[in-house]
């Protein structure tokens, strides 16, 4: 090793630097948790420390041994991570530390940390050392030592000129330098900080902003109609023209099936915009397309259900740390009870969403008199194959599928209806729990937004662009389940005739009060899915801040469908061995 450290230097130096950085992401990586977007981002801006090296190569050793010392202590915390979580080590991690205090510190080290962590941080240690305890002198001509030096400077700083360029941005040109730098030690615990102070002030001005809110006027409840555990899932991506459910002829809602006779399912419900956090900004507040700035002036549905005097708990396999999703963070701080279960930096992880039963079963367990649950999937998001583990990948060739879709594009439309199947999975396996527990409760499930997966001949698109907007992205699952006592307290069996009725998710503030019997002053019963006095109203889609665009989805331009054309050959692709089906999801991770 001595003999190619003196032949390689620079190589040498890098190789050092990259161990504290690559070696996280690879393990993320080669688990199968996650892209390989970070192992790239670490190779690349690893390169950084290289610079005051070649500045300054007489001292080597004294850099080398600083620079190394302070990537180790930064690098310690994601290998530790993964050794715990199987997961990148990202700012929704700093958000939690920073908001536990030193004991549950404490308790979280005496319950995770296991006598081979040891041995394992002490091995992770001693490479590192013997690479710099061999680390050669650094005798390169000026002029080659400043052209590497300008080479690696502009690796570093491409993302940053890139986006400056495009974008001409100075904001957007850091932020993307930010995160690009992110997956490499220290940065990330530098970036995951500044990103954890950027959210929570973000996040303090709309709680504040929140608490300020008057409560509901006229506020009325009939106590005999009002289940005693109230139980909202919000799915994730899925578009309900995908489900056997609602007639596909795939089998992937077989568990729902199955039990299709204790549900209503309503079969004509859009969701007001195909992305999430504007989607819900819409669903759980009084917001609307023509309105978007009552999400900030009046109360939202967690206000409603606490005014209620229900104990609410928000369990979610949503990445809820990001800038992104600060909204979405924001309404889960309104709840009494927080569960947060993703702590991935990127989407592409696996995350199942099979982690949410637990903490949803034990909420179950507490003692409160009226409980509402909140339980936030990940769903069918892209990227599909990373949302079901491999028990669940059932359709691997063509068999039901459009002639339209191409071979290329056949193992994702394939990986979206597993997606779908594992998702059917995971619900129905809350349901049995509720049953189960033998509450007096009311379950409602509905989906974000949908979600286009090759699902149009004239165009062969996988995605979501409210600009070209698509009955996939918006068409979602809506149904309810009940316990016996609180159907027949309810008289539910009504509902059952509403179910073809056209009706946008963004009047579910009027829908779920209307349920469970709320009345307040702003009540409006024709908007309510399950009221004798609905009334047809336009379903706004679009951008609210571009009112000139919105457009009712009955007249979107649909385009032209047929029944799936089924192959006469099966074409395989990735074949596994078929699974029974199960009562219940793969364990999380």
């Amino acid at each position: 090793m001595r003999a190619f450290a003196q032949r390689h230097p620079v190589l040498w130096v890098y190789l050092y630097f990259c161990y504290f950085s690559a070696t996280a992401q690879i393990l993320v990586y080669s688990s199968g948790m996650a892209g390989s977007v970070g192992v790239r981002d670490a190779l690349l801006m690893s390169v950084i420390w290289l610079i005051p090296i070649l500045l300054w190569p007489r001292q080597i050793k004294a850099l080398t041994a600083l620079i190394g010392a302070t990537l180790w202590l930064a690098s310690l915390a994601s290998v530790g991570y993964w050794l715990i979580y199987g997961q990148d080590f990202s700012q929704s991690a700093i958000f939690i530390i920073f908001e536990s205090n030193p004991a549950e510190g404490r308790e979280f080290i005496e319950s995770y940390l296991r006598w081979w962590h040891v041995l394992v941080f002490a091995i992770y240690s001693v490479i590192p050392l013997i690479l710099w305890r061999l680390m050669p002198s650094l005798s390169l001509a000026l002029k080659a030592r400043y052209s590497y030096a300008m080479l690696f400077t502009l690796v570093v700083g491409w993302p940053f000129l890139n986006t400056l360029i495009e974008k001409k941005s100075i904001t957007h040109a850091s932020e993307h330098l930010l995160s690009r730098l992110e997956p490499t030690a220290p940065w990330n615990l530098i970036v995951g900080y500044l990103k954890y102070r950027e959210q929570l002030n973000d996040m303090e001005k709309l709680l504040a902003n929140n608490h300020n809110i008057l409560p509901l006027d006229n506020f009325e409840m009939k106590v005999e109609t009002m289940p005693d555990t109230l139980v909202l899932i919000i799915g994730e991506s899925t578009n309900r023209q995908r489900m056997s459910l609602y007639g596909y002829p795939r089998a992937t809602t077989p568990q729902l099936d199955a039990i299709r006779d204790e549900l209503v399912v309503f079969n004509d419900v859009v969701s007001p915009r195909p992305y999430t956090i504007e989607a819900l900004q819409q669903v759980l507040s009084f917001a609307d397309s023509k309105n978007p700035e009552a999400f900030f002036t009046q109360p939202t549905l967690l206000n409603m259900m606490k005014q209620a005097g229900y104990e609410i708990t928000w369990i979610t396999n949503q990445q809820t740390q990001t800038k992104r999703n600060t909204m979405l963070t924001t309404l889960s701080q309104m709840a009494d009870h927080q569960v947060y279960l993703n702590n991935n930096r990127k989407q592409n992880a696996n995350q199942y969403d099979g982690a949410v039963v637990a903490p949803f079963i034990e909420t179950l367990s507490q003692s409160s008199p009226k409980k509402f649950i909140v339980v936030h999937l990940l769903g069918t998001h892209r990227k599909y194959d990373y949302r079901y583990p491999e028990m669940f990948k059932k359709f691997v060739d063509n068999d039901n599928v459009p002639l339209w879709v191409k071979k290329e594009n056949l193992e994702e439309y394939n990986s979206y209806d597993n997606s779908i199947l594992y998702n059917d999975a995971v619900i129905v396996a809350l349901i049995n729990n509720l049953r189960e527990h033998n509450d007096n409760a009311l379950l409602v499930y509905f989906s974000d937004h949908g979600e286009e997966v090759f699902d149009y001949k004239e165009k062969l698109f996988c995605g979501r662009n409210e600009e070209a907007p698509s009955p996939a992205m918006y068409t979602v699952p809506f149904i309810t389940w009940a316990s016996t006592d609180w159907r027949k307290s309810r008289h539910m069996a009504q509902w059952t005739q509403y179910e073809n009725r056209p009706f946008s998710s963004a009047d579910f503030i009027y829908t779920l009060p209307h349920m469970i019997g709320i009345n307040f002053t702003g009540m409006d019963p024709t908007r309510s899915l399950v009221s004798d006095t609905f009334t047809k109203h336009a379903r706004w889609i679009g951008n609210p801040n571009q009112p000139q665009k919105l457009q009712d989805f009955d007249n979107i331009q649909h385009p032209k469908t047929s029944p799936p054309a089924i192959a006469t050959t099966p074409t395989k692709v990735n074949p596994v061995q078929q699974t029974r089906k199960v009562s219940l999801p793969h364990p999380p991770i």
